[in-house]
């Protein structure tokens, strides 16, 4: 888990120095070359490699906005695949873990009836590591196809955002060493991270009550 959340942010300092150095592998992409491309992202970003700000900022400044739907799907896809991966790492050793727990279990049952708005809030805010998110959710083992839609309905937003701000861009390392998201972005960054643990605080202490209810409820 901590390769997850640190890895993304050391590697991408390299790739973006390999990326300034050799320029012209991204301009002016084929068809068949935009969709290597992305099946590439998907990956990088499912095992941690690439940030998925990162992967947005980088499709905007050297493609523009017909690579947006690319940029959608390939979190899509990194999203399935680091799901599967997460599976086939756990086996279902953190459920199991937590069934000796009889609240906490109780209170992770609960969180996986309420999966669209868990995953939505964990995916819209641009702090919380995306690999990270994905092998907590697929521990949790909450729907894959309501993973795979309420991840992508959940990342939009920011991905709108930094991909616009890509293709704004007039230099790739100074985009990636400070995007410069002026004072409106700031407001919409802070806005997003502040909806996110909200809600997650909202979600986890519903989930909590629900949880120690049913328990009473149970022992009357």
């Amino acid at each position: 888990m901590a390769l997850l959340a640190v890895g993304p942010v050391l590697i991408s300092s390299t790739v973006a120095v390999l990326l300034y150095q050799y320029q012209a592998i991204l301009q002016q992409l084929t068809l068949g070359q935009m969709v290597l491309y992305f099946m590439v992202v998907s990956f990088t970003m499912a095992f941690a490699l690439t940030p998925t700000t990162f992967v947005a900022l980088v499709t905007g400044f050297y493609l523009g906005w017909h690579g947006f739907p690319g940029v959608v799907i390939s979190y899509g896809v990194a999203s399935l695949i680091g799901y599967g991966l997460a599976q086939v790492i756990d086996h279902g050793k953190l459920l199991r873990f937590i069934s000796h727990f009889e609240k906490a279990a109780a209170v992770m049952e609960e969180l996986k009836h309420q999966s669209w708005s868990l995953i939505i809030l964990t995916r819209i805010s641009p702090v919380l590591p995306f690999a990270l998110m994905t092998f907590v959710l697929a521990m949790m083992k909450v729907e894959k196809r309501k993973f795979f839609l309420a991840s992508i309905v959940g990342m939009l937003p920011r991905t709108l955002f930094f991909f616009w701000l890509g293709t704004q861009a007039q230099d790739i390392i100074a985009l990636l060493q400070n995007p410069n998201t002026g004072k409106s972005g700031q407001i919409l960054i802070i806005t997003l991270i502040l909806v996110s643990l909200l809600g997650l605080y909202v979600l986890f202490n519903r989930a909590l009550k629900k949880a120690l209810t049913k328990r009473v409820a149970g022992k009357i």
